[in-house]
């Protein structure tokens, strides 16, 4: 049955020192606010998992929260390189970092085959790529039934998930709906899940294309609105385009980064704005 918290309290109770964790939304619904309260309350040691880490992972990588990255494709969307993600490949800036790359298809698998309480996930992929031979979780097996040679990719289970959501009601059962990428696939595979959302309703209303993820899936709700900011929650805030732009100027150089994460991450009376 899941809590309604605190955001500050809800990470405290599921995030550890050196948890592997996932924190989902594709193009919208990412739990931007999520990150930055990892980030004050000074987690390390992390393995992070994204399909397609952008600038919160950025912050949270230039923070030094992170020991390992899984992903997809990592990037500022529309912009360019994530330059704290740069830098700590390159020059082990604030800690070094180990890379596990996958392609969206075998990291969605990863995770379906984890919430089917499956060993692992069977695809067509990785052939003609450099990753099957650099990857040591990507393997080759033979069908069974056609002999036809395939990829498969382990389950993957993280200790935490966390994804954002437009409503949850007071029972803690979680309404999203848009574009909502692995969110689901990627709760079912977590031992502990928490979901901010933009606000807590008295009655879930459905609305077509909507997920629910009903309350015993979920640990913790924390209300967060514009929990997203710079991106956007569908039927809630829009996406602030500019400041994806403005990230790669500020993200350049460590002293700019460090100065702005001290003004807009480390109070947490900020406003949610770049």
């Amino acid at each position: 049955m899941a809590e309604i918290e605190s955001l500050a309290n809800a990470v405290a109770a599921v995030v550890h020192e050196g948890d592997c964790v996932a924190i989902e939304g594709f193009t919208h619904l990412i739990p931007v606010a999520a990150g930055h309260e990892i980030i004050r309350q000074g987690r390390k040691g992390l393995t992070l998992v994204r399909l397609t880490p952008d600038i919160v992972f950025d912050q949270m990588i230039g923070m030094g929260c992170a020991s390992k990255l899984v992903f997809g494709w990592g990037g500022n969307p529309g912009v360019g390189s994530l330059h704290r993600l740069r830098d700590a490949v390159e020059n082990g800036w604030p800690n070094p970092i180990e890379l596990e790359e996958h392609s969206h298809a075998g990291l969605t698998n990863r995770f379906v085959a984890a919430a089917s309480g499956l060993p692992f996930g069977v695809l067509r992929g990785y052939f003609g790529t450099s990753l099957m031979g650099r990857n040591e979780s990507i393997k080759q097996l033979n069908c069974p039934f056609t002999g036809e040679t395939l990829a498969a990719v382990p389950a993957l289970h993280p200790d935490v998930t966390i994804i954002h959501a437009q409503q949850a009601d007071r029972h803690g059962n979680v309404l999203m709906w848009g574009i909502t990428g692995v969110n689901k696939e990627a709760a079912l595979a977590a031992s502990r899940v928490l979901v901010t959302v933009e606000e807590i309703v008295n009655k879930l209303t459905l609305v077509p294309g909507g997920v629910v993820l009903p309350n015993w899936v979920v640990d913790y709700v924390a209300v967060a609105p514009r929990g997203t900011y710079p991106s956007y929650t569908t039927g809630y805030s829009d996406r602030d385009n500019d400041a994806y732009v403005r990230w790669d100027a500020i993200s350049r150089e460590r002293d700019t980064f460090l100065t702005w994460i001290d003004e807009h991450v480390m109070s947490p009376t900020t406003e949610r704005s770049s």
